[in-house]
């Protein structure tokens, strides 16, 4: 795993073999950021990064400049490791929380102004993440949560929605705080 860009860029952590979690490949990471170079500016911005496994996301936000960044993962040896690489970057820019995404949510009181979540592809409450996420109240009147999924989901119908890319089998759906012109209720 790398990080793409940023003041880290170039550097490289070894994910153990025996990790469970499917890291965001450097190709779809790449362009997913360079897409959202269109919709936010990441100096100083507050980011969100649900189901972090192994921390790529989290590490790329921190090295493009966010102010914070709150890394949520059950995981305990993901986790852990995540907790090692921010050791070997020095910083003290990232939480990490280990617990349960779904009641980190409920409790958050916090506005975000980039939220990302990479939720296992086979999780039963996938379809339901943009709705929990988006009815919290998490994001900032500019903020951008995007949403990384398998081939099978589709949502562009909903009223947050303002994009989809996808980058071989991996898929991303960008939404809003704000709901598009038009859409329907």
């Amino acid at each position: 795993m790398r990080i793409i860009t940023g003041q880290y860029k170039g550097r490289h952590f070894d994910i153990p073999r025996s990790f469970k979690a499917r890291p965001t490949t450097d190709f779809a990471k790449e362009n997913i950021f360079n897409v959202l170079n269109a919709y936010i500016d990441f100096e100083d911005a507050m980011a969100l990064d649900l189901f972090s496994g192994t921390g790529s996301i989290s590490l790329e936000l921190l090295s493009r400049g966010c102010k914070n960044v709150v890394s949520v993962e059950a995981d305990r040896d993901h986790y852990a490791f995540i907790k090692q690489c921010l050791a070997k970057l020095g910083t003290d820019r990232c939480i990490t929380i280990r617990g349960d995404v779904f009641r980190f949510l409920k409790t958050c009181h916090q506005q975000f102004d980039f939220i990302f979540a990479d939720p296992p592809y086979a999780l039963k409450q996938l379809k339901e993440i943009p709705d929990i996420v988006l009815s919290g109240n998490l994001l900032t009147d500019d903020g951008i949560f995007v949403f990384e999924h398998g081939k099978d989901y589709d949502f562009s119908s909903h009223p947050h929605f303002v994009e989809h890319r996808s980058y071989g089998s991996v898929n991303f759906s960008l939404f809003t705080s704000r709901e598009r012109e038009g859409a329907p209720d």
